[in-house]
Order: structure tokens, then sequence, then C-alpha cells
């Protein structure tokens, strides 16, 4: 046997022995000729089954009447290959996915003696396949469809290349108008001038991975506070195929985050300020105290004694000295909400035009001095207080200016939201602004510039009081200071009234005199009290706490006037008060204290709004005035 046969059986025997591919020969008019263990394995056929029987049995039914086999032939002719992927029929009806070639057999001067075919079921790598590419399309569908955060692919050198509905919602651009773009156009340009769009991509490509929050721009020009990470994605070959890209506008997060920031800071200023003015209102109520003898004693002594004359000026300086300490415990109530204040419905521009003259003479002439009036409605607040706080501000801004400068008084009605300037709710409020452009302050510096005590000024220019008073007086007026201040800018105070519309009502006084009780747990102020009533005439009755005051008006029917403390230990003045207004209805009740307005009002409620006030430290004639009204 030569060698050739013997090649030939070799090959032949090895075609017949393969099982993972059917190869099979095909007449030239495409009839089985011959038959391999994988062709048998894959169609279920054995050889004599389907020797001499046309290939086109592996096709389906739809394949058969559209001439696909014959097609395949043809193309095999023609072409010398047909390569092609699809469904064929087992012996059982069932069907698999196949890979096919056909190879046409040529013999001499190039007669068609017949096909080769190879098939090979790759059914579970079709099922594969299509599992991927489905669960390649659902994760694209996801990305698609999400719209809070932008996901899209840059190429290594950061052009986009894909774009979600995400990205196009936040961005405000389409994938036609972006694709092949450089991401770059979203920055700022003063981030473009400094290379960060290079710098996020290197950082990402060389660290792994990028992440960061600052300004983008959208397509129609407007910016968003963004949050953004790009991740580099590489291939099986760990080569950089490009970046993947997440956005996310969080602007409103950082405005909320913002705001609780400042409405922390809000609070925790306001804390301190309320820590300090309880302590500063309880030693101005002690002070006060202790000045309230002083200020009877003196106009006892100017009433009373023939030595008075003699000792004018002596006199008269210890009463501007009590004044003096009366005014500064006066600057210690306002900043602790303890001043008692006149609340009146106010049109403040007409009281700054009835002020204008005092504030223009505060100003010295090598500065400039401007007011801007627009109409701002009424208020309720104190005009003295105003006036008052209105001036300190005036001359504060006149001690900062460096070579004359400017100061700019300024009136006008704004509209603020809840929590939009300090903890003030939303609604109408009266802005009155005093605006400097000299020395300015550091942020720390403004931060304690309302309490009291505090000043930059040097030793003698200042208490550091002023300010304080402003700040008691916005509190009491239910409205808010607020400093704003650039060092070698200048500085701008601005006071928030809440508007108002109404009128003011007067309640009625009582009537009638003679017998008074005095009641006040500090012997001094006491003695000093009733020696001020005897000089007023009054045959006066000392009590040194609310029991004994009881037990005397159960012995004395006709006390007329009671004149009590308010605070005292054991039964306050408020509780006295109402207990003798059921002893003795009729009685004038004329109550006093250190402490004043809020902070008697919080204690004491509507209790305290029943009965007449006087403030300690309180004068004769303050004391004779109100007397007088018990009998008009």
């Amino acid at each position: 046997m030569s060698q050739s046969y013997l090649e030939a059986d070799r090959l032949n025997l090895f075609i017949s022995k393969v099982t993972d591919y059917a190869i099979y020969m095909l007449s030239a008019d495409g009839e089985v000729v011959s038959w391999n263990a994988g062709a048998e394995r894959f169609k279920g056929y054995t050889p004599d089954e389907i020797i001499g029987t046309h290939f086109s049995a592996f096709y389906t039914p739809e394949d058969r009447a559209n001439g696909v086999p014959q097609r395949a032939l043809h193309a095999a002719r023609t072409t010398g290959k047909f390569e092609d992927e699809g469904w064929r029929v087992r012996k059982d009806g069932s069907l698999f996915w196949a890979s096919v070639v056909i190879d046409p057999i040529f013999g001499a001067d190039d007669v068609l003696l017949g096909y080769t075919k190879i098939t090979r079921d790759i059914t579970e790598k079709r099922r594969t396949l299509e599992a991927l590419h489905a669960s390649e399309e659902r994760f694209r569908l996801l990305v698609q469809s999400v719209t809070d955060y932008a996901i899209y692919m840059l190429s290594p050198t950061g052009l986009i290349t894909n774009w979600n509905e995400g990205a196009r919602r936040i961005k405000r651009l389409d994938l036609a108008q972006v694709e092949g773009s450089h991401f770059s156009r979203f920055y700022t340009e003063e981030d473009k001038r400094n290379r960060m769009p290079e710098k996020a991509l290197w950082a990402a490509e060389h660290e792994g991975r990028y992440e960061t929050e600052g300004w983008r721009v959208r397509g129609d020009g407007a910016t968003f506070w963004a949050h953004v990470v790009i991740d580099p994605v590489y291939d099986s070959a760990r080569q950089l195929i490009g970046f993947a890209k997440i956005t996310r506008d969080i602007s409103e997060r950082r405005e909320a985050a913002i705001t609780l920031e400042r409405t922390r800071e809000a609070l925790a200023q306001s804390q301190k300020l309320e820590a300090i003015g309880k302590l500063t209102g309880g030693i101005a109520h002690d002070f006060n105290n202790l000045l309230s003898v002083i200020c009877s004693g003196i106009d006892l002594m100017r009433a009373t004694s023939p030595e008075s004359a003699k000792h004018r000026k002596i006199i008269d300086s210890m009463e501007r000295a009590a004044q003096r300490g009366a005014a500064l415990t006066g600057q210690l109530l306002a900043f602790a909400r303890q001043q008692p204040l006149t609340l009146e419905l106010l049109d403040l521009s007409q009281v700054i035009a009835s002020f204008e003259a005092v504030l223009r003479r505060a100003i010295p002439s090598a500065a400039t001095f401007v007011i801007r009036k627009a109409p701002i409605g009424k208020v309720r607040t104190d005009v003295s207080q105003f006036e008052s706080a209105l001036l300190n501000l005036v001359i504060n801004s006149r001690d900062a200016l460096l070579d004359g400068g400017a100061v700019t008084l300024e009136t006008r009605q704004v509209e603020l939201g809840d929590n939009e300037v300090g903890q003030l709710p939303g609604g109408a409020y009266a802005l009155i602004s005093v605006n400097d452009n000299g020395a300015g302050m550091p942020p720390e510096v403004a931060a304690r510039a309302l309490e009291p005590f505090f000043t930059t000024k040097p030793v003698g220019k200042g208490t550091g009081l002023g300010l304080s008073q402003v700040y008691g007086l916005m509190q009491q007026s239910g409205g808010h200071v607020a400093i704003a201040s650039t060092p070698g800018q200048g500085t701008c105070i601005s006071l928030y009234f809440p508007a108002e519309t109404g009128e003011d009502g007067v309640e009625p006084a009582a009537s009638g005199l003679d017998k008074a009780l005095i009641v006040d747990d500090q012997p001094d102020v006491l003695d000093m009290t009733v020696a001020l009533f005897q000089s007023l005439g009054y045959e006066a009755i000392a009590a040194n706490s609310g029991a004994e005051a009881i037990d005397l008006l159960e012995q004395h029917h006709d006390i007329k006037v009671l004149f009590t403390d308010v605070v005292m230990p054991d039964m306050n003045g408020v509780a006295l008060a109402q207990a003798a207004r059921q002893l003795l209805p009729h009685i004038n009740i004329l109550l006093t204290s250190g402490y004043m307005g809020a902070a008697l009002r919080e204690q004491f409620g509507v209790g305290l709004a029943q009965f007449d006030l006087v403030t300690k430290p309180y004068r004769l004639a303050d004391v004779a005035k109100r007397l007088r009204t018990f009998s008009a």
C-alpha cells in the first residue's frame, strides 16, 4: 500500500473520530456523502440514516422556504468559501445554534466535485453572549434612566463619548451637543486657567480615583455646586481606555448646610449673649439698689438739709456721678433686655429727620455724612432708646474713619425669608443701616462687638456699652442687629425692625393716695424709700418681706398706696400686689425693680402687666410723677 493511501486512511480515521465538530462531505448537488462522530453527536443521525440525504434537512422550514441552503452552496462555489451562524435542526426536531463553514472541492480542470462542511454547536456560547448582551443592555438602560446623576464616559484625553438622562438634565445639553467635545467645557474659567480638568484626569489615572466638590457650568452658562467622581477604566490588558465620570448637583444640599451652619452660629452667639446678659442684668440690678440709696439721699439732702446750699458743689458732683452710674446701668440693662421701654408706633423716618441735626454735629467737617431715606412704615420701639442707639452707631462710624471718609445712614423696607437674617421670621422689616468706609473689623472682633465692655478704642475713649445698648434695644423691639465688616474697607451695621401698623392705647390710671406701705428686702433701700415717701407727705409704713406686708395690710385698711420691689424671696412683688388687691380692692399699687422689661415679663407673665412700674434707680421726681397719676 502506498504512502499516500496510508496518509489518507489516517486522515479519514482522524476525521471520523472528531466529536466536537461535525465534519462531512457533500456532493456537488448537496447530498451528504460522509458522516463523522461529531456530526452524529450534533445532528442525532447515524451514517446509514443520513448519507444520501440532501443537507437542507438540517435547516429550519423557514430557511428552506427562503432558499438559504442553495444560496450557501452558491456562495461557497463562487467565492471559495461560505461562513455563517444560524439555527439548525436535529433529528429529533430540536434546534441548536451552529457555526458553519462550507468549502468547495474542485477536481482537474476545475470540475466541482463537492463540498466539505464543518459545523459546530455554539448554542451555549450564544446563550452566554445573549445573557451578556442582555445584562449590558439592562445596565445601559439603568444608567440612561438615572436622572439625579450625570453619568458619562470620557476618552483617555477627556473627550465625551456617551451621555445619560441625568447628564442631559443637569448639564442642560443633549448628547449631540456634547459628543466629541472636551469635558473641561463644564469648568469655570478660573478652574480652566488653573488646569483643574487636566489635574483631575491625572489624579484619577495615577491615584485610582478622583473626587471633589466645586462650581461647574451648565450648558446655558448657569453655575451649580457639584460633587464629582472620576474613575479610570481599563481593558483586560490593563490599558487605559477612558474614564467614568459621575456628577451630582448638590447646590440645594450645600445651601441647606450653609443655612444650618449660619443658624448654629446665630444660636451659639444668641446663647452666649443671653448668658452674658443674665450676668450683666444681675449686676446692674444690684448696682441699681445702691444707686437708689444714693440718688434718694441726694434728693432728701437738697430738700431737707439747711446745710445743702453750703455744699452745693459737692452735692452736684455726687448727683452727676450718680446719674452717670445710672446711665451705665441703663446701658447694661438695655443689653440684658431688662431696660424698661416705652414701646410706641413710630415712623422712624420722621424720628431721624427730627434728630438729624444732632447726628450731623457728631460728624467732623472733614468727613462726609449722607442720609438716604425711603419709606419704611411704622415700627414699635422706644423713641429715646432708638435715638441713643442711632447716635451710638454714628459715633462709632465716625471714630472708625481714616483721613476724612464717609458715613452713610440709609432707611428702606425689605422683605425677608425665614432665617434669612439671624433667626428672624419671614416678613416685612424696616431696615436702618449705618455704613462707613473706615478701618473695618476682622471677623474675631466683629463677633464680639456686641458684648458689654468690649471695645477696641483706647482707654478713656469708650465704655464698650454703645453696641450693647443697640443690641438690647433690638432684642426688646423684636428685631435684629447685623454687623458686616471688612478690614480696610469699612463697617455696615444694620437694624431690622418688624414693620407693623396699629394705634397706641392708654390704660386708665388709679386714683387716691394717703397712707403708703413700702416693701423691699434690702434694708438700705427700704429706709431711704420710706424717707422719700415721707418727704412727699405720706405716712409711710415699712415691711421687709411679703409676709410682713400682708400682716400690715390686714391691720391697716386705710393704706392707699402699696410701693413694693418685684424681686424678693418667698413672696415676690407681683404676688404681693395681687394679694393686696384682694384685701383692699381700691388700693393703688406701684411696683419697682432693677430687673425690667423682657426679663420680668418672662418671669411673671401677664400678672406684671396689671400694675404700674418704675425702674431703679428712681428719683424723687419719678416717684412723685407716678403718684400724681393716682389722683388725676
